[in-house]
């Protein structure tokens, strides 16, 4: 690495571990980081609910990783209450999981960006990206799946009929059947569009933001060693609200489109 410029050492920590070429290539980085913490998520949040049953069985008073774990189911179902006037077990559970599994994501551009792939080079695994956040692949994953969801939830809530009127009847309405036909297809098309910009701006928001911490702590990596822990410190502490507000706005956003499917909308 040494002998390397500063625009390739920044080139290989930013390149994905891939199998495959072009439209048909797998980061395989992404997918395992990805399922790693998934998996971690839905673990701990599983011994906490069994931990917080036995606590009420015990007549104890909840540990302090308990109280955590309810203190962000609580904040969730909150944001869920003031879209939907109520708690709803689907889309609060949704909202639940975007929110813990991206703010894992996120927390990962916490750890030395030379750490984890200095280790995988020792097994002989050349590159190796950390954060699935900083990958446009996994943003916008999560961005279609929601804008998938809003079809499913569309057609749920307002049946075959409403599910057809309702993705060509607006912003241009008519009161005549021939006037309604007749602007259908522009509405149409407006909507198709609408929802593009949705999965963008859903995915490059968090994408961007996470894709530009990472980078930075590139570019401070390239500091001398004996002054690397000031401003990294300093945009470390920064970061942190980085992390937890784009991990936010990605659950906020989810439950905003998916509101826009309910009835009384």
């Amino acid at each position: 690495m040494a002998e390397q410029s500063a625009a390739e050492i920044i080139s290989h920590h930013m390149t994905n571990l891939s199998v495959g070429e072009g439209f048909w290539s797998l980061h395989i980085d992404t997918l395992f980081f990805s399922i790693l913490l998934g998996g971690l998520f839905c673990w701990w949040m599983r011994k906490m609910g069994q931990r917080a049953l036995q606590h009420l069985e015990n007549n104890e008073p909840p540990a302090f990783a308990v109280n955590v774990a309810e203190m962000i189911f609580d904040f969730v179902d909150g944001v869920v209450k003031d879209f939907f006037g109520t708690s709803r077990a689907d889309i609060g559970s949704l909202a639940f999981t975007i929110f813990c599994w991206v703010l894992l994501w996120n927390v990962m551009d916490m750890v030395p960006v030379d750490f984890l792939p200095g280790v995988a080079a020792q097994f002989g695994i050349h590159h190796l990206k950390i954060v699935p956040s900083t990958d446009a692949n996994a943003t916008f994953a999560l961005s279609i799946t929601v804008v998938v969801l809003t079809y499913i939830y569309l057609f749920k809530n307002h049946g075959s009929f409403g599910f057809v009127k309702a993705l060509g009847g607006h912003p241009f309405e008519a009161n005549s059947l021939a006037g309604k036909l007749l602007l259908y297809p522009i509405n149409l098309a407006l909507k198709i569009v609408e929802d593009f910009a949705k999965m963008i701006s859903l995915s490059l928001r968090l994408f961007g933001n996470l894709f530009a911490g990472e980078l930075v702590f590139i570019l401070i990596a390239f500091l001398p060693w004996f002054i690397q822990f000031v401003p990294g410190g300093v945009w470390a502490i920064f970061h942190i609200l980085i992390v937890s507000l784009q991990a936010y706005i990605a659950m906020v956003l989810s439950v905003v489109y998916l509101s826009m499917t309910e009835p009384h909308h």
